[in-house]
């Protein structure tokens, strides 16, 4: 309800302020001002009561709307909040920076009251439908995070106290083998744990939202996605070397493209691609195959393994939250939720992920990204 929603207005024109916070409190809006982005910055800050939506001019001294903008979106408690920009301008270029910052509208000056209080309205309305969806969302999560604790957790803590207790109850009769065997058995459960904690995290940053907002103001224009592999094949590597699977890595010859996005969620993605690649190759001296490549227009990472491979009527299902490939046989390890983090990091790139299967045969991944224009 708008009697329940707070409002900073940003404009270094006094009168024009004063204009808005009269609109705005004519209508039941609790209002804050300030005359310029570093005053703003101080009112919320300050101010007991944070603002539910920001109107903000561009063009001002110290610190310009744009700069505003970004210094809002720093902060983890501010980044929900919608942004409108105030423009005198009314150019196209203008109002495409403030889209591309991630703006959610814009009002060119001068403008007639009910067109400001329509934006607002609709702005606020829709920053409350998203939260609701966000909440259900999470509540979404949880539940299934609590359906996989009883067996994902207790195995690794299983581990954990079991060896622990035989470390504690008789150090004195181990030998040096024994022990060292008890210790790794301890941060094999302790490893197992945190990448189930990680990913949780990440889902819940996904599905809240939170992800998008780090995404907005992190993304960058890169191509240096030899790196990522890189990165990558090294963090997998003592993974794929206990479970006697090989890592190839197929660098790009000259520099391809580039796209914008984040690589840090890029990389994150492709880690699971791969785990999910080396989780599920069985064979002897099976392989996992990961690669970079442009083509149609679009970036992509490719994983490809020699593994079970995955039946035709199972593929769209695997990026659903939670699900696994016939669990029931084959008493896999793990959440189910590496590859609906897959889907929804490429899906934030404005991109997706492909599937190609065969059964006993293995399956090729393929996430992909829209080059830069």
């Amino acid at each position: 309800m708008t009697e329940n929603s707070t409002v900073l207005v940003v404009e270094d024109d006094v009168s024009l302020m004063q204009g808005i916070r009269d609109i705005l409190e004519i209508k039941g809006y609790k209002v804050l001002t300030a005359d310029s982005g570093l005053a703003g910055i101080n009112v919320m800050e300050t101010s007991q009561a944070q603002p539910d939506l920001i109107v903000s001019d561009i063009m001002m001294p110290f610190m310009n709307g744009y700069e505003f903008f970004n210094e809002v979106r720093k902060e983890p408690r501010w980044m929900k909040i919608p942004f409108i920009f105030l423009t005198a301008k009314g150019e196209k270029a203008d109002i495409r920076v403030g889209k591309a910052l991630g703006a959610e509208d814009y009002i060119t000056k001068p403008f007639e009251p009910d067109d400001l209080l329509v934006v607002v309205a609709a702005r606020l309305k829709r920053s409350r439908e998203i939260e609701t969806m966000q909440t259900q969302e999470v509540g979404s999560v949880k539940r299934g995070i609590l359906t996989i604790l009883n067996h994902e957790f207790r195995t690794p803590l299983t581990y954990i106290v079991a060896y622990a207790d035989m470390l504690n109850r008789e150090p004195d009769e181990l030998t040096y083998e024994e022990m060292k065997a008890f210790l790794g058995g301890i941060n094999t459960g302790a490893d197992r744990l945190r990448r189930l904690i990680e990913n949780f995290m990440l889902l819940v940053e996904l599905q809240t939202g939170e992800a998008q907002n780090t995404f907005s103001w992190r993304k960058c224009k890169f191509n240096n996605y030899d790196e990522i592999l890189r990165q990558t094949v090294e963090y997998l590597q003592p993974v794929a070397e206990e479970k006697g699977v090989m890592l190839q890595v197929r660098y790009s010859y000259g520099a391809l493209p580039s796209i914008i996005g984040d690589a840090e969620y890029l990389r994150t993605a492709l880690i699971r691609l791969v785990d999910n690649g080396i989780k599920f190759s069985d064979k002897p001296n099976s392989c996992v195959y990961v690669s970079a490549d442009a083509r149609d227009g679009q970036l992509c990472f490719d994983v490809q393994d020699e593994g079970r491979g995955i039946p035709a009527d199972k593929q769209k299902e695997i990026f659903e939250m939670f699900y696994q490939v016939n669990r029931q046989i084959y008493e896999d390890q793990g959440s189910g939720s590496g590859l609906a983090v897959v889907d929804r990091i490429a899906k934030m790139h404005d991109g997706g992920v492909s599937l190609e299967s065969e059964v006993e045969v293995g399956s090729r991944f393929t996430l992909y990204v829209p080059l830069a224009r």
